[in-house]
């Protein structure tokens, strides 16, 4: 496939219009959450989780939201795990020990779909299998309304949000949950399939055997004063908890007890030179100016390829496409860069590139580039039990 040069120079939601027809999904739009470099330092320098551990889960009013708004930042790479930590550490310690707990369960899922890749997701089904069509999402019921119409908008949502539609979805509406968390999956700027498919199978008790309730009563505390514009307000159809259901046990997975692999799962320790790179390969899982790529080899151009296969078949959208669109941009005021569309893996196979190895399946298609860059982890990966998060730190120690 033959690539084509992007022009970063123009409006990103003109560059989205003109680049990217047929590649996205919704309309054509940008989120309030900037992307880039800039706009993730801003966003760190003004961190303050005080009153975290009580308020990360509120909705509305805006106002009393106790979420960080970081992990678009963080997902991405523009903010790392470990720079993220160390930034609150003088934080109060019920805050900031709450805070480092949902740092370590995103490097959690990073290792879970290090190790099983595709294996997350694969045979996974309820006792009784939900129908593979249907509404999952009332968008009669206002709580339900407000939340897809910010998801639509500015591509975010706290983590409370996401599971009252991972539920209502999957528990409540018996639709097939891997359909409910890829349209979920399209709209987030922090879209990331380690976070999103270990999120959803924990709503439908995956591994737990017990479902997140999605009833009326959360919505009451969480975003009060909701349900009594809602037109369903008297007859809400989440006014009881769902009848419990169980989920089918995970089948049999050596892995989940034990990495055999365990060098793979982790990728290299040190930089892997096989030739000497003429480009730095930028992905978009390391899009950050502290890219150990990047950082390696600052008078090297840069190039970030856009996977036009990839685009078609996912079809993300127009918030997503444009939150890396500023992020490219605004990197190109500090360094030589050129964005294309076409095929990433093709570009390395006939360029010798840097790039930072990435935990996720589909970095093994890069073919022998010159140098590999060691990922940036919180925490290293182990060989242990990955079966629960905290089968997961008791093995790590973390």
């Amino acid at each position: 496939m033959e690539p084509r040069e992007l022009a970063l120079t123009d409006d990103t939601v003109g560059i989205i219009a003109r680049d990217f027809a047929g590649l996205f999904s919704g309309d054509v739009g940008v989120s309030s959450i900037a992307g880039g470099q800039s706009a993730a330092d801003r966003a760190l320098a003004q961190l303050d989780i005080t009153n975290y551990a009580r308020q990360r889960s509120e909705v509305l009013p805006r106002n009393r939201r106790g979420a960080s708004v970081l992990s678009p930042y963080i997902r991405h790479n523009l903010l790392t795990l470990d720079q993220v930590d160390r930034a609150v550490a003088s934080a109060p310690y019920q805050d900031r020990e709450k805070f480092r707990d949902e740092l370590l369960w995103q490097e959690y899922a990073r290792h879970v779909y290090a190790r099983l890749g595709t294996r997350l997701f694969e045979n996974l089904r309820f006792a009784t299998p939900p129908p593979t069509t249907g509404a999952g999402w009332n968008r009669d019921m206002k709580c339900l309304d407000e939340v897809l119409s910010e998801l639509e908008r500015d591509g975010w949502l706290v983590n409370q949000t996401r599971m009252w539609l991972a539920s209502h979805w999957s528990v409540r509406s018996s639709a097939e949950w891997q359909a409910g968390q890829e349209l979920m999956y399209r709209q987030l700027i922090d879209g990331s399939r380690a976070a999103n498919l270990l999120g959803w199978q924990w709503t439908i008790g995956a591994g737990t055997g017990k479902p997140y309730g999605f009833a009326r009563w959360q919505v009451e505390k969480r975003a009060p004063g909701l349900c009594t514009s809602c037109p369903l307000s008297a007859a809400c159809p989440i006014q009881q908890f769902p009848d419990e259901t169980s989920p089918r046990p995970l089948a049999s997975e050596p892995l989940l007890d034990h990495d055999t692999q365990l060098e793979t799962t982790t990728g290299p320790l040190e930089p892997r030179l096989t030739d000497h790179p003429e480009v730095v390969l930028l992905t978009i899982d390391s899009l950050g100016d502290a890219d150990p790529a990047l950082v390696a080899h600052p008078d090297l151009p840069v190039v970030f390829v856009f996977n036009v296969v990839a685009l078609q078949r996912l079809q993300l959208s127009a918030r997503r496409i444009g939150f890396y669109l500023q992020t490219l941009q605004d990197l190109s005021t500090r360094r030589e860069l050129r964005v294309f569309l076409g095929d990433p893996y093709d570009f390395a196979l006939e360029t010798k590139v840097a790039v930072t190895h990435a935990p996720v399946p589909s970095f093994s298609k890069f073919v022998r580039p010159a140098e590999v860059h060691p990922f940036p982890w919180l925490k290293l990966p182990h060989a242990g039990s990955i079966r629960s998060f905290s089968a997961w730190r008791r093995a790590g120690g973390y």
